[in-house]
């Protein structure tokens, strides 16, 4: 599974059409991490003031596109390069966090 973070308004936007975030026309890939702590160090890094996130699990056989494993010697983090069918999400959970602020779990998304 492939893990991407992802505020909510954004992942409802179009839910008719593939999803297609802005780092895909910017960078030419979508970003992801290679599990759930990965996840959440992101959710409480770059994504630190965002009030709503999800983080996707992605189901890498599903996609269309070509995933490539990139980063340094010490980290890897899988690249999407291509849209995301929807189909290939197959479980969608909201980051929860601390009264902190703090990223610290995944639990279902309703």
């Amino acid at each position: 599974m492939l893990f991407h973070v992802v505020p909510v308004d954004e992942w409802t936007a179009d839910v008719e059409r593939p999803y297609t975030p802005a780092s895909l026309t910017t960078e030419g890939f979508v970003h992801c991490s290679p599990d759930e702590p990965t996840a959440l160090a992101i959710a409480d890094g770059p994504y630190r003031d965002a009030p709503d996130l999800l983080v996707l699990l992605i189901d890498e056989r599903r996609l269309g596109a070509e995933v490539r494993w990139e980063g340094s010697e010490d980290m890897l983090f899988p690249h999407v390069y291509g849209p995301i069918e929807r189909a290939a999400v197959t479980t969608v959970m909201a980051v929860r966090r601390d009264a902190d602020g703090r990223a610290r779990e995944l639990t279902p998304w309703a």
